[in-house]
């Protein structure tokens, strides 16, 4: 069957030679589509497209370990016979993960969509104005449970914002010169171990005890972390505590339970500054531990300093309510090494879940959710009592803890794993339950038969407490007061309704379902459906992140099989799973080298050199790993400088850690040099850490261990097929030698890492570990064959790309044969004479219905594509023919043809508002600006605002939904 933009018939035979079944969905360009463009190249074969772009002595002689590709539906077969190896035991653990239900409504339309999971995080924000009000939506809710003013649209999990937040607080410090931070040993002992390892390099000492008797005054701390509840489910008053910080000028941190802060006091009521937890409770599958959308909220005067990404309001050019992502000075590509965090530490599907999930149910529904769940714990505390457990807490919400003698601890854990189910065990002596949302009375029955069969079984030995017991909450903890009162919390009760709210959001977002996002360094490419179907299956999204191990096995198999071909890809020895973003790769990369340096009696390493290309999460990563950063420049052909950095590495030998190498370069170009560069880092000692941003030119190619690297971080949401979710989930683990991978980082609860962990970097061992089926599946989909095909084609698609191009647009960057990697730099600086800048270029994209490339990276005025292998031709030509009718209009600038202010770059985008007003005074016809192209008459994606005004919104930063009053005057006659 023809398609409507390109001409001719695909023939079938084309594909009827093609031994990898899956890849042929995959990959983009037909077999006669490659030959045609690569006869647009003047070359014949790819082989020899391959042989001009990547240098010849890093091709690897080791072709990836054969595997037989395998189709969709033998894949489905293989997952749900791996899916039933874990065991469905019923998990009452807690530890800040439950069972939730998603409601079926939010499940198909939000989690399992693709117009929502193939979206780029919204720096385009005129096409992104959907999930940017979900993401406000998620602000409100929280800053209305938390109490506090301003919050962020999500960080990666509970222990890392804890983490995010102990450093903010110390950023934030203008009188406390003090270096050390207080945990309170009440806290989760995943987020406790977490803080270890962030504490570590930054120098900050960490104090854990006691809250009810630290002494402010006797330890000068600069800030202090509680958990409420309590890790073992206990309510604690902290108002005396909170009084005695401030006196000494010590900032409060909260762990807070989202669902217990329905109907418990709020943090910013009780004296909290900041407050962090998770929203997984509110709809988001716990999944072996992942993707959960944590939260960080915080006072007012945080807001210069809170991390990852704030949304906020402002207008539009017409003057329309718009919503962009605020604050953007703060972000890691403008401020580099003093950035105050990571901006790509953020889960904006699982955030955009949760809030659609406080939608659903509104805050009445939240307190029924919430107080069914007290009700479920407190009939369990009584029964526990009256079957002799004593009740260590009476002060609780959905976590009961019991204790009693050690034989009965263990008889009861012994009888609950026969029966399927799984509890928390403290000591030897003391257990915790937990109750959910998923929990019914049918549980809570099993519950209490498993206490009484051991209570009779023991019952010579159980001395059954007959004090008077109050299960009533004091009055200090019940919350007072409305919250979440906006309209969006109340309009949406009918599915119908909802189901429309959902439908009108999505249409104002540009996704991959409606073009290529040619995002240079993002990879924006296929997340087949296939691959993403088992992630909500129960069998993977329903267990818990701490069930015994041998009840796992079907995820132990996926973690297995994805290390060791994860290892064979890179060249590398062993890899770690938990790093739950890239820039956690990074950050876990570099640990591991330090690590290693310390092991090794050299501890005083701790130079970093960084080329001046590098992507901007490399300085922060660097200096949140307590190394000094120092810049290689780079030459005229935006490699490294080998002078310079053959220079610095003589200057710094002696405390020289590590190079951060970004390969192919972040211009988009395999630079002859990088066994070179390896070997001069080795010579002086140090490790070379390369980031594995754009793996998708080298998978089957070439392996960064063959060619020097010790260690390497995959960004599994781009080369390895996790969908991007409007700006997350990610995952960044890491490969290393074999003289590091002792170092590769640990957990808490469970025994994983090497013999010299560095520690944890995420709260879970795998972290976001549902997502690994996506990039396990796509791994056995393609093959050894496919795999390195995709890559070829990547290569050719971007050769392909910059060819049509080049006499439009300079190509910054190519290699000695000309040719880039897998994108390609074009220049549009050469247009500022006549007015015109990038922006404007980006902007006008919108009204040919395309997402601009990446913008001002890595050179200031110019725009980076990455057509990835998953485009077809016809797209490609598509985005070419738009890119060449903007360069006409341009050319209409400089002639003078056109009005070097009121022209289509300068108004764009269009909106369907701007070009249906009766008022229309601009010099060139609403055809002109709203139809730029034959097939925006077929289908036309519509900017639902028009440019967005940045410089108001900071101005005046607003991070929630306006308020209840501002709603009604605004429907006021």
């Amino acid at each position: 069957m023809a398609d409507s933009n390109r001409s001719g018939i695909v023939k079938e035979e084309e594909y009827e030679s093609d031994d990898v079944p899956f890849a042929r969905r995959h990959i983009g360009p037909s077999i006669s589509d490659q030959k045609e463009m690569l006869c647009a190249l003047g070359l014949g074969e790819m082989e020899q497209l391959i042989d001009e772009t990547v240098p010849e002595a890093i091709r690897t002689e080791k072709n990836i370990q054969p595997r037989s590709a395998i189709t969709e539906h033998a894949l489905l077969k293989q997952l749900e016979e791996i899916g039933r190896e874990n065991v469905r035991s019923r998990s009452f653990i807690g530890m800040g993960y439950t069972s939730c239900i998603t409601p079926p409504v939010i499940q198909r339309n939000i989690l399992e969509n693709p117009s929502w999971y193939t979206q780029y995080t919204p720096y385009q924000c005129e096409i992104a104005q959907g999930r940017l009000e979900a993401l406000l939506n998620f602000q409100t809710m929280i800053a209305d449970l938390t109490g506090l003013e301003i919050t962020n649209a999500s960080l990666l999990d509970e222990g890392t914002a804890a983490a995010e937040a102990m450093a903010m607080m110390k950023r934030q410090q203008r009188t406390n010169a003090n270096s050390a931070f207080f945990v309170s040993e009440a806290c989760h002992p995943q987020t406790k171990a977490v803080l270890r390892t962030r504490a570590r390099p930054m120098g900050i000492e960490l104090i854990e005890g006691n809250h009810f008797d630290f002494n402010f005054e006797n330890n000068e701390v600069y800030g202090c972390l509680i958990q409420y509840p309590a890790s073992d489910g206990a309510l604690y008053d902290y108002r005396g505590f909170c009084a005695r910080a401030r006196q000494c000028g010590t900032s409060v941190a909260v762990v807070a339970d989202l669902l217990a802060l329905t109907l418990l006091t709020p943090p910013g009521e009780f004296g909290a500054d900041v407050a962090v937890g998770s929203a997984q409770p509110f709809g988001m599958p716990m999944g072996y531990g992942g993707p959960h959308a944590a939260f960080l909220a915080a006072r007012d005067e945080y807001k210069r300093q809170i991390p990852g990404r704030i949304i906020g309001v402002t207008e539009d050019a017409q003057g329309k309510t718009a919503y962009r992502m605020a604050l953007q000075t703060r972000e890691q590509h403008i401020r580099r090494e003093k950035a105050t965090s990571n901006i790509c530490t953020a889960q904006v599907l699982p955030a955009v879940v949760s809030s659609f999930y406080a939608v659903y149910h509104g805050p009445e529904g939240l307190r029924s959710i919430s107080r069914r769940i007290h009700k479920l714990a407190l009939r369990l505390a009584s029964a526990a009592v009256r079957c002799g457990y004593k009740l260590v807490h009476d002060q609780f919400f959905d976590t009961i803890r019991l204790s009693s003698e050690k034989p009965i601890i263990s008889g009861l854990l012994r009888a609950a794993s026969k029966h399927g189910i799984n509890l928390r065990q403290l000591d030897s002596e003391n257990i915790c339950i937990t109750m959910d949302e998923a929990a019914d009375e049918l549980d809570v029955e099993d519950l209490i038969k498993l206490l009484e069969y051991v209570g009779k079984e023991n019952s010579y030995r159980m001395k059954v407490d007959r004090g008077a017991h109050s299960l009533e909450w004091d009055s200090v903890f019940v919350r007072r007061g409305e919250y979440m009162m906006h309209s969006t919390f109340h309009l949406y009760r009918s599915e119908t309704e909802l189901l429309r709210y959902m439908h009108r959001l999505v249409s104002r977002d540009l996704s991959l379902t409606t073009s290529m996002i040619p995002l240079g360094s993002c990879t924006m490419k296929l997340n087949a459906t296939v691959e993403m179907m088992p992630i909500t299956w129960p069998a993977f999204s329903d267990v818990h992140p701490f069930v015994p191990i041998e009840q796992a096995r079907g995820y132990q198999k996926i973690v297995d099989d994805l290390n060791n071909i994860l290892a064979e890809i890179t060249g590398l020895s062993a890899v770690s799973l938990q790093p739950n973003s890239g820039s956690q790769g990074e950050y876990a990369g570099l640990l591991t080298i330090a690590k290693y340096h310390e092991k090794t009696n050299e501890a005083q390493r701790n130079v970093c050199l960084i080329p001046a290309s590098a992507h901007g999460t490399n300085p922060a990563s660097a200096v949140m790993a307590g190394l000094s950063v120092i810049v290689v420049d780079c030459d005229d052909e935006g490699n490294i400088d080998l002078g310079d950095l053959r220079t610095k590495a003589d200057l710094y030998s002696d405390n020289l850690s590590a190079l951060m190498v970004t390969y192919p370069s972040t211009h988009g170009v395999f630079e002859e040099g990088i066994a070179e560069i390896c070997s001069i880092i080795h010579s002086h000692g140090g490790q070379v850490y390369m980031d594995g941003a754009n793996m998708n030119a080298m998978v089957g190619l070439c392996r960064p261990g063959d060619f020097g690297v010790d260690v390497c971080h995959l960004n599994l949401h781009k080369t390895f097929c996790i969908p991007h979710g409007g700006g997350g989930p990610g995952m960044g683990p890491i490969a290393v030698a074999e003289h590091l991978q002792d170092f590769l980082p640990g957990h808490s609860v469970v025994a994983i890492g090497g013999k010299e962990s560095v520690g944890a970097v995420a709260s879970a061992p795998w972290s976001s570990a549902s997502i690994l089926l996506i990039s396990w599946a796509y791994l056995r989909l393609m093959g050894s064959v496919g795999l390195s095909n995709a890559t070829k084609v990547a290569i050719l698609n971007a050769n392909y790309v910059a060819s049509r191009l080049q006499k439009y647009y300079p190509v910054l960057y190519t290699g000695a044969s000309n040719r880039v990697a897998h994108e390609a730099i074009l220049d549009m600086r050469l247009f500022r004479k006549c007015g015109i800048e990038v922006d404007d270029i980006a902007k006008r994209l919108m009204d040919y219905g395309f997402h601009a490339p990446t913008v001002h990276f890595p050179v200031a005025g110019t725009i980076m594509v990455e057509p990835t292998e998953s485009e077809s031709k016809a797209e490609l030509d598509r985005f070419c023919d738009a890119m060449i009718s903007i360069r006409h209009e341009i050319e209409q600038i400089e002639s003078g043809s056109a009005d070097p202010v009121d022209n289509v770059l300068k108004n764009a985008p269009h909106t369907l508002d701007m070009v249906l007003d009766d008022n229309w005074t601009h010099s060139y016809s609403r055809q002109t600006a709203a139809h730029p192209a034959s097939w925006t008459k077929d289908h036309k994606f519509w900017p639902f605002v028009a440019r967005i005004d940045n410089a108001t919104g900071d101005r005046n930063l607003i991070c929630t939904c306006p308020s209840v009053e501002d709603y009604v005057e605004s429907k006021l006659p």
